[in-house]
């Protein structure tokens, strides 16, 4: 992801949201320290356990904390949040503990996937100079949104800052692996979309029978190593799709 060496101007700020919220805001758009400092100060709140905070979720550059306004107040909530805040430098912070990297193996174009050949033209790259990249791309779980589980993945290289489509696609299946604006979502539900599919994989990230309903987290990273369609077809009947994970330090 991008280098950011300073902090945007009147940023980090707290904004109050509705009677039992704050939200803490590191930048108005995507960077990698904006959504570094987004994800350790989560990872801070939820340890300090404040009582009365119920809730704490990050968006691609933010913080929300949602608390009991019958225990809590704004003022407290904001005062505590501040101290944390000044703590130490959020966009430099380390990364939280318990992070994974997994391998989920990916498709790129052919039927399953038709829009790999167009996006790479608007990349400026070939399809077999597309797969290299994309696959060999190490992305983080920016944020979870849009659907159950679905993961924002960032930043890719700048050659993939390409725009949404002008139009939509009627319908990508679950599992699919779409771009646009230096960025991949990974599709846990059959939907609409205005990004280019360029890649299919087995992947179930929803899983709400299970006691970890969501397969990735905010932090985790990811790789989308490339496969062949027959090695494709035999993971859609493994109940793991092929998926590799392990620890990051």
């Amino acid at each position: 992801m991008n280098a950011h060496p300073t902090h945007p101007p009147a940023f980090p700020r707290i904004e109050q949201v509705g009677l039992d919220g704050l939200l803490v805001r590191f930048a108005e758009s995507l960077t990698e320290p904006a959504n570094r400092a987004a994800i350790a100060l989560r990872a801070a709140v939820e340890q300090v356990q404040w009582e009365g905070v119920e809730e704490c979720s990050t968006s691609l550059v933010s913080v929300f904390v949602r608390f009991d306004p019958l225990h809590l107040d704004h003022a407290v909530l904001r005062h505590q949040l501040g101290q944390l805040m000044h703590s130490q430098d959020w966009y430099a912070a380390p990364m939280p503990t318990g992070r994974r990297l997994f391998h989920i193996p990916t498709v790129y174009g052919t039927d399953l996937a038709p829009q790999l050949v167009e996006a790479a033209e608007k990349a400026g790259l070939s399809e077999a100079q597309a797969i290299a990249s994309l696959s060999g791309a190490q992305t983080r779980v920016t944020t979870i949104g849009f659907a159950p589980g679905q993961p924002y993945l960032g930043t890719l290289p700048e050659e993939w800052n390409i725009p949404r489509q002008t139009s939509l696609t009627p319908q990508v299946p679950v599992g699919a692996l779409v771009v646009a604006i230096r960025q991949l979502v990974l599709f846990s539900v059959s939907t609409p979309t205005g990004w280019r599919h360029i890649g299919q994989t087995a992947a179930r990230l929803f899983r709400p029978d299970t006691e970890t309903p969501f397969l990735l987290r905010p932090g985790d990273e990811v790789r989308f190593p490339s496969i062949g369609r027959a090695e494709y077809e035999n993971l859609k009947t493994d109940p793991s799709a092929g998926i590799r994970q392990e620890a990051l330090t």
